[in-house]
């Protein structure tokens, strides 16, 4: 590099010989007066215009370096070349095949061209280092890569999806394994990362995978239900990174990289059979992962995670989040909505409008417009019935009130003989529910008749063995309750001595 303007300060303004301008400078003696003559030539005078840099002064002293200097190869349209190399077979190699038939004797070699290219590229490309607050940013995302679950009786392979967490801050890091990417598994995961935390971030920013963006956006993407309902029970909020954009997530993809290296690699030998074992693993695996020391910054994840992150990050809640299944369900019109083949009751007045059913491993909520309307115990038998007795009309609700007992207590306040008559109608059938509506329409004949006429009309049924609603109705209708019944001696009730066709013992004498 040449020391022009130096030369020019020393001798001009600090009055230095050349031999000692030579020494400070560390350049020839022959170079010091080349300089001063060249600038006594050029009609340069000290000081210096303050837009003067070294490179015009340069230029002046020089000028037969600065037409001479001038480069003699014709640039290529960098633009269009990088427009091109998007189109399907077109290569470099025939770009520049094109380029040296246009420009024959002053173009550059393949090796030339290449090079000079990727300059270009480069500085098309920027790249802003994002600086990341202190509990503020949690990447999450999987490994492409799977690991092998053996089962031991059958010999089958499971691949168990290895998902990854990192903080932005002090990038501590987090890895366990799931069956699969499903919702339920992904939500789980980042229940567990919250927990190994022991706080939640202010943001989580995932891929655009299916268990967490609905529909991708650039500017609004859907977030899916759940996952949504996770990040409301853990007071975060999700902010997906944009499709086809890795560096909005530089830190999982470094992490992922880094389990990939440190953990899976470590593990490729071993055989595990089920998914807790390969998680126990995992974990040991972890601690020294976490606990390693920074190439080029100073502690470690777990010394930067102690010192920045654990103590921004917001607390968990009291209960960790349970997965639910959310569907969109309608009413029936016996107001009960079904999921996984169960039917569960909602209020009546929603029949056929349509509601949403959370369900997780132990409850079934439902909401309408947001308003949770029913919570019933979550229930496995397929083809049956969950009701709430509020969430029956006035009219079903009586209807569900009854029961033998309650017939028979309202039987026995209007006497003994009509319990008894109650009584056997309730056995006649083989499901007592079949008699109810019977034995309504007779203890409803008190109102009509009183209960002291029914109470005789049910006495006379059972002395004449026909304890049925229709016999009681029919001597209530005749006023038959009213008569005294005469005692008399049925034909199949006569002894065989008195009938008048049998001789007797004394006919054979």
């Amino acid at each position: 590099m040449r020391k022009i303007k130096e030369v020019l300060r020393c001798h001009y303004a600090v009055r230095l010989s050349n031999r000692q301008i030579a020494a400070t400078l560390n350049i020839s003696y022959g170079s010091v007066v080349n300089y001063l003559n060249r600038a006594q030539q050029a009609n340069v005078s000290w000081p210096l215009p303050d837009d003067q840099d070294e490179r015009t002064l340069g230029r002046l002293l020089f000028p037969s370096q600065a037409t001479t200097g001038q480069r003699r190869f014709t640039e290529p349209d960098y633009p269009t070349v990088y427009q091109e190399l998007k189109r399907n077979g077109v290569t470099k190699q025939l770009l520049w095949q094109e380029y040296r038939q246009v420009h024959p004797g002053d173009g550059y070699s393949y090796a030339q061209f290449c090079h000079r290219y990727q300059v270009w590229l480069g500085y098309q490309k920027r790249s802003m280092r994002q600086i990341h607050r202190a509990g503020e940013k949690l990447f999450v995302d999987y490994c492409g890569p799977t690991m092998p679950i053996v089962n031991p009786d059958t010999g089958e392979i499971r691949k168990a999806q290895i998902f990854v967490a990192v903080l932005g801050a002090s990038n501590y890091t987090f890895a366990c394994a799931h069956r699969s990417q499903q919702v339920e598994d992904w939500l789980n995961a980042h229940v567990q990362a919250f927990e190994f935390y022991g706080g939640v971030p202010e943001i989580i920013v995932p891929d655009n995978l299916k268990s967490a963006v609905r529909k991708t956006h650039r500017y609004e993407p859907e977030i899916n239900t759940s996952y949504q309902q996770l990040a409301a029970h853990y007071q975060t909020v999700i902010v997906p990174a944009r499709t086809y954009k890795p560096k909005d997530k530089a830190k999982a993809e470094v992490a992922v990289q880094i389990v990939e290296r440190w953990i899976m690699a470590r593990l490729r030998h071993q055989t595990f059979f089920t998914l807790a074992s390969l998680n126990q693993a995992i974990r040991g695996l972890l601690v020294d992962l976490n606990q390693r020391p920074f190439k080029k910054l100073p502690g470690t994840r777990l010394s930067q995670f102690k010192q920045l992150d654990q103590p921004a990050l917001r607390p968990l809640p009291v209960q960790a989040y349970q997965y639910a299944e959310i569907k969109q369900a309608k009413v029936h019109i016996d107001y009960h909505i079904e999921y996984d083949k169960h039917y569960y009751s909602v209020p009546h007045h929603l029949v056929r409008l349509p509601v949403e059913v959370h369900a997780s491993a132990t409850a079934v909520v439902i909401y309408h417009q947001g308003t949770r309307i029913a919570s019933h115990p979550r229930s496995y038998r397929l083809g049956a019935h969950t009701t709430c007795v509020e969430h029956m009309p006035h009219k079903h609700k009586s209807f569900s009130e009854w029961s033998p007992e309650r017939f028979l207590s309202w039987a026995g306040e209007i006497g003994e003989e009509t319990r008894l008559v109650v009584s056997h109608l309730l056995a006649e059938k083989r499901h007592r529910e079949q008699s109810y509506r019977r034995v309504l329409a007779l203890l409803s004949n008190a109102k009509k008749y009183s209960r002291a006429r029914l109470n005789n009309a049910c006495a006379r049924a059972l002395a004449i063995h026909s304890p049925t609603r229709s016999s009681v109705e029919s001597i209530l209708k005749l006023g038959l309750d009213q008569v005294v019944l005469e005692t008399q001696v049925t034909q199949e009730e006569m002894h065989l001595n008195h009938h008048e066709n049998v001789r007797g013992e004394n006919y054979y004498h």
